[in-house]
C-alpha cells in the first residue's frame, strides 16, 4: 500500500477544514461529516478552535482510499499562525492548496504558494465553494495561471485538450503526445513531482461535490516516496497531552523506530541521549500506540525532553528558520500576585511548542516580552496561559520588531584574557541575501586553532540571539565565518571562548556599516477606479512601493510593498473612504531598510558601549592583571594577525576603489545611440502581465523581484550625503502646444511655427535650469518613419517612429530610467500622468510648466538687474589725473 503524508493549506475561510472532513468521510474515516459552524469538526480538537471556527494547531488524521494510506495534516489558515503551518511543510510528500471559488487567489494564498515553491512540495489544488453564485470556472483557471503558475491545469476530464495542455508544460511530454495522442500517467506523475504541473479540481466540499474524483486523482497521480534504510527523523511540532506529557511529533525519513530505543541529538553545544517511552499514531483526538514505525510514518513520541521543532535526528538535517516570522513585540502584563521569575519557566514551555514566541525577560524594563504575529494570536495565547497555568495575563500594545544587518565586509576581533584565562577569536562578517538569516562557517586552519575549539565557537554563535549596535535589535542576513583564533594550552577554558566569540561579533558590528531593517507588507489593494489616485497618494505617504494600476472589472488594483508600521491600520481607512467597496490584502513580505532609521535610532537611545550584557571591547592581560580595551583599540592589542590585512587583499581592495571612483566620474548623459538601445530593451515594457514594481516614493524601497534586499542603497548607520542624480525633463510637445493658448493660436496658422517657438522657449529654460531636456513630438502617422533624435541648440528633439506616440516613448524612457535619474515629465494627459507617477517620476502639467518657465525667467532677470551697478560710470573717473587733464584741455580747445 502506498503511504503518503499530505498537508492541506489555505487562506482563512477558504473551506480547508470542511474539505478535510469531506476527504475523511468519502474515504470512510468518519461516519458523519462535522461542520465548523456546528463546532464538531473532527480535526478541530481544541476548544478555542471550535469556539472561534479557525484552525490554531496543526492536526493529523489517517485515511485509506483504494491502494493508498494518507496521513492528512491540517494546518492553520490564519496568518497569525503561519509559523505553525510552515513547520508542517517540512515533512510533506505532497500538498493540497484550497482556494475559495468565491474569492479567488488572495494575498495569503500567494504567500503559501511561494512557501510551497521554497520547500519544493508537489501541489494539488482544490477550488472550493463552486456552488456559490458568481463563480466562473474558466475565469478562476485563468487567474490561477496568471497569479500562480502556467502549469495549473484542470484534471477533471481526460480529453484531447487535457493532454494537449499537459504536453505544453514539458518537451518530453509533448513528443509523447505527438506520437500517441496522449501523455502516459507515469509521465504526468513525474511532471507533478517536479512541480511543472499542478492538477486543479473544482467542487464544493460542503456538498461533497468533486471530492471523490479529487481523491481518485491523488491516488492516480502521486508516486510512492523512497526512503533510506538509515534512521532519520524530522521534528515538526512539540505539544502536550491532557496529562501534561511532552509529545514530540516527527516524521521518519529513514530506517525505523522502536519503543525504548535511545535517540541522540545536539543542543547548546552538548550531545544529549534520551529513550523513547511510547510511540503514538494520532488521528484527530484519538491515538493508538505502536511498538515500531517505519520510514514515512508521522508519529508522536514521549520521553524526549530536549527536542525542538525543525530539528533533524539521526541522518536528517535540521531545518532553517521559518520564512514567516513575528513582526510585533508584546509586553506580557502579569497579575500583581504573580512573580515574573516564577512565571517565566512556565512560559518557556509554550516557547518549546512555538519557538517563534521568543519569550524573553528584559532586565532594563523588568518585563516579560513575546514576539507575536497579531491580535488573534495574543487572544489565543492569553486563553492558553489561563487554561494551562491558571494565570490571567494581559498584553500591552504591540511594537514593531526591528532587525539589524551590515552593508560591508569586516573582521571582528574578540580577546578574553583575565588572569589564568585566554581566548582570541577572529570573525569575518559579511552581508548576505535578504531573508537568509544568519549562516555560520569555518575557514580556519586546525594548526592555528584546534577543531574542538572551532566547534565551540560555532556553538556560541548559534546559541543565542545576538544584538546589533544601533538599537539593540537582533541581527540577521549575515554570513559569519571563523577565520582565526588562538587558545592557551594551560589556561584556556570553554567559557573563555564564549566571551571571546561574543566580543568579536560585537567589535565587528561596531566597525561595520550597520543597517536598520523593518518588516514590510506585500499588499494588494482593490478600490473603485475613481479612487485610485487617492490610494496611490496614501501609499506614497506610507513610504510604499507600487506598480502601475490595472483594471479588474470596475475596480483598479494596486500591488506593491509598504512598511508594516505605516500600513498597520490602513484596512479600516480603505473601508471608510471606499464605503465598503475596497479591499486590502496584506502578507508579511520580509525585512528591508527602515524608512525612518534616524528617527527610530534616536528614539531608542541605545548605547552599545554601555550594554554590560553585550560588551563591545576586549580584556587583555599585562603585569599579572587584566585590563579592558575599547572596541576601536582592540586590533592594536590583538595577538593573531588580521585575516583581511594581507597585501594581496589590500591591493585588490584598492583596485576596486579605483575602479569605482573612475566609474563614478564617467559622463552620465544618454546619447542618441543609448536612447535607441533603451527603446529596444523596453519595447514591451507596457505589455500586460509583466510584474514590474515601481517606486512611488523617493524614500521607499527599490524595485524588488525577490525579498526586500539591503544591497540596494540601504540606510546605513554612518550617514552620508546622498549622491545627486542627473535631472531630465521630458516634454510632450504637441500636448503642451495645444494647452498653451498663444501656441495653440499660432498652431492654427502654422504648426511648424508653434513647434519652433516652443523649442526656443525650452532652449532658454534649459540654459537657466541646466537639466537634460528632451522634447518629444508625434510622428507615428508618417508611414515608414523611424525614431529621429536631433539636437536643437542645447536641447534634444525626438520625433517618434511609425505606430509610436509621444506618450509611449515617454513611458518607456521613464520605465527604464526613472530609478537611475531624476526624471520629470511635462504633460497634461491624465492617463499618462498616472502611469508616469507609478514609475516614480515627477510631474508637471502644461500649466505648471508655463508657470515654472515664467518664474525662472523672472528670477534670472532679477538676478541680472541686481548685479548691475546702481550709479553711472564715467570715463574720466577711471583715468589718472594727468591724462584726464590733457584730454579735458584738448576738449576745451
Amino acid at each position: 500500500m502506498k503511504e503518503l503524508v499530505i498537508g492541506i493549506l489555505a487562506h482563512v475561510d477558504a473551506g480547508k477544514t470542511t474539505l478535510s472532513e469531506a476527504l475523511l468521510y468519502e474515504s470512510g474515516g468518519i461516519r458523519k461529516m462535522g461542520r465548523v459552524d456546528n463546532k464538531d469538526a473532527f480535526l478541530d480538537t481544541y476548544f478555542l478552535e471550535r469556539e472561534r471556527g479557525i484552525t490554531i494547531f496543526s492536526k493529523q488524521a489517517v485515511l485509506e482510499f483504494g491502494d493508498m494510506r494518507l496521513t492528512l495534516l491540517d494546518t492553520p489558515g490564519h496568518v497569525d499562525f503561519s509559523a505553525e503551518m510552515e513547520r508542517t511543510l517540512q515533512v510533506l510528500d505532497y500538498a493540497i492548496l484550497v482556494i475559495s471559488g468565491a474569492d479567488g487567489v488572495q494575498g495569503h494564498t500567494q504567500t503559501l504558494w511561494r512557501l510551497l515553491k521554497k520547500y519544493q512540495i508537489p501541489t494539488f489544488l482544490f477550488i472550493n465553494k463552486m456552488d456559490q453564485n458568481g463563480t466562473d470556472k474558466a475565469a478562476l483557471l485563468a487567474e490561477l495561471k496568471s497569479r500562480l503558475e502556467e502549469g495549473c491545469i484542470c484534471f477533471e476530464e481526460e480529453t484531447e485538450a487535457f493532454y494537449e495542455n499537459i504536453a505544453m508544460t514539458d518537451e518530453k511530454a509533448l513528443n509523447q503526445f505527438l506520437e500517441m495522442g496522449r501523455v502516459e500517467t507515469e509521465e504526468i506523475r513525474g511532471l507533478i513531482l517536479q512541480r511543472n504541473l499542478f492538477p486543479c479540481y473544482f467542487g464544493s466540499a460542503l456538498k461533497l461535490d468533486g471530492v471523490e474524483s479529487f481523491l481518485q486523482g491523488i491516488e492516480t497521480y502521486t508516486d510512492r516516496p523512497r526512503y533510506s534504510d538509515t534512521f532519520g527523523a524530522k521534528v515538526f511540532k512539540i505539544a502536550r497531552d491532557e496529562q501534561g506529557n511532552r509529545l514530540t511529533f516527527m516524521k521518519l525519513t529513514g530506517g525505523n523506530l522502536r519503543t525504548r530505543e535511545v535517540i541522540s541529538g545536539y543542543l547548546n553545544g552538548e550531545i544529549w541521549e534520551e529513550k523513547v517511552n511510547q510511540i503514538r499514531i494520532y488521528s484527530g483526538e484519538k491515538y493508538r500506540t505502536s511498538e515500531e514505525v517505519q520510514a514515512g510514518c508521522i508519529c508522536a513520541v514521549t520521553g524526549l525532553s530536549k527536542t525542538r521543532p525543525g530539528e533533524g535526528l539521526g541522518a536528517e538535517e535540521s531545518s532553517a528558520q521559518p520564512v514567516l516570522e513575528p513582526v510585533l513585540t508584546y509586553r506580557i502584563d502579569l497579575p500583581g500576585d504573580c512573580d515574573a521569575t516564577v512565571m517565566l519557566p512556565k512560559l518557556r514551555q509554550l516557547e518549546e511548542e512555538d519557538p517563534q514566541l521568543h519569550i524573553a525577560f528584559d532586565e532594563t524594563l523588568k518585563e516579560i516580552q513575546a514576539k507575536l504575529m497579531g491580535e488573534v494570536q495574543t487572544e489565543i495565547l492569553k486563553s492558553l496561559i489561563k487554561e494551562r497555568f491558571g494565570v490571567t495575563v494581559e498584553f500591552g500594545t504591540g511594537n514593531i520588531v526591528y532587525k539589524e544587518t551590515i552593508a560591508n565586509r569586516v573582521e571582528g576581533v574578540g580577546h578574553f584574557e583575565p588572569l589564568r584565562h585566554y581566548a582570541e577569536v577572529h570573525l569575518l562578517l559579511e552581508p548576505a541575501q535578504a531573508g537568509s538569516g544568519l549562516s555560520f562557517e569555518v575557514s580556519c586552519s586546525e594548526d592555528l586553532l584546534d577543531r574542538n575549539w572551532q566547534r565551540l565557537v560555532l556553538t556560541h554563535l548559534e546559541e543565542k540571539e545576538h544584538k546589533g549596535v544601533l538599537i539593540g535589535a537582533g541581527i540577521t542576513d549575515m554570513k559569519i565565518t571563523l577565520v582565526a583564533g588562538r587558545a592557551h594550552q594551560k589556561h584556556t577554558e570553554g567559557g573563555d571562548f564564549r566571551q571571546a566569540t561574543y566580543r568579536a561579533l560585537r567589535q565587528g558590528l561596531k566597525e561595520a556599516q550597520s543597517v536598520l531593517l523593518e518588516p514590510y507588507y506585500e499588499f494588494r489593494l482593490e478600490v473603485p477606479e475613481k479612487l485610485v489616485g487617492r490610494a496611490m497618494t496614501d501609499i506614497e505617504k506610507m513610504c510604499g512601493t507600487f506598480g502601475a494600476p490595472h483594471a479588474e472589472g470596475e475596480s483598479a488594483v494596486l500591488t506593491g510593498y509598504a512598511p508594516v508600521i505605516t500600513m498597520q491600520d490602513y484596512s479600516k481607512e480603505v473601508t471608510a473612504y471606499t464605503k465598503g467597496c475596497g479591499r486590502l490584502f496584506c502578507t508579511v513580505k520580509g525585512y528591508a531598510p527602515c524608512h525612518n532609521a534616524e528617527e527610530i535610532i534616536e528614539k531608542a537611545g541605545y548605547d552599545s558601549e554601555k550594554d554590560i550584557e553585550n560588551p563591545t571591547g576586549s580584556v587583555f592581560c599585562a603585569h599579572g592583571a587584566g585590563f579592558t580595551v575599547s572596541w576601536d583599540k582592540v586590533k592594536e592589542y590583538m595577538h593573531v594577525e588580521s585575516r583581511l590585512s594581507s597585501p594581496e587583499k589590500e591591493e585588490e581592495s584598492e583596485g576596486r576603489e579605483r575602479k569605482a571612483t573612475s566609474s563614478e566620474k564617467e559622463e552620465r548623459w544618454i546619447g542618441t545611440e543609448e536612447v535607441d538601445a533603451i527603446l529596444e530593451r523596453v519595447l514591451y515594457a507596457n505589455k500586460k502581465g509583466k510584474d514590474d514594481v515601481r517606486r512611488g516614493y523617493r524614500g521607499s524601497m527599490k524595485r524588488e523581484e525577490r525579498k526586500p534586499s539591503v544591497s540596494s542603497s540601504p540606510a546605513v548607520y554612518e550617514w552620508k550625503k546622498p549622491e545627486l542624480k542627473e535631472e531630465y525633463l521630458l516634454v510632450d510637445g504637441y500636448n503642451v502646444i495645444f494647452a498653451w493658448e498663444d501656441l495653440k493660436e499660432l498652431a492654427m496658422v502654422s504648426i511648424d511655427g508653434a513647434r519652433g517657438k516652443l523649442m526656443d522657449i525650452l532652449c532658454n529654460y534649459q540654459a537657466i535650469k541646466r537639466c537634460k531636456l528632451i522634447v518629444v513630438f508625434d510622428a507615428y502617422r508618417v508611414k515608414g518613419h523611424d525614431t529621429e533624435i536631433l539636437d536643437y541648440h542645447n536641447i534634444h528633439v525626438v520625433y517618434t517612429k511609425e505606430a509610436e506616440t509621444a506618450d509611449m516613448y515617454i513611458e518607456k524612457f521613464a520605465h527604464e530610467n526613472g530609478r537611475k535619474y531624476k526624471v520629470t515629465v511635462a504633460t497634461s494627459d491624465g492617463l499618462e500622468q498616472i502611469i508616469i507617477r507609478g514609475q516614480g517620476c515627477d510631474l508637471f502639467s502644461a500649466r505648471e510648466l508655463r508657470e515654472e518657465i515664467e518664474a525662472a525667467n523672472k528670477k534670472i532677470k532679477e538676478d541680472y538687474s541686481n548685479k548691475q551697478p546702481r550709479e553711472k560710470n564715467y570715463l574720466f573717473d577711471s583715468l589718472p589725473e594727468d591724462t584726464a587733464g590733457e584730454i579735458d584741455g584738448l576738449y576745451r580747445q
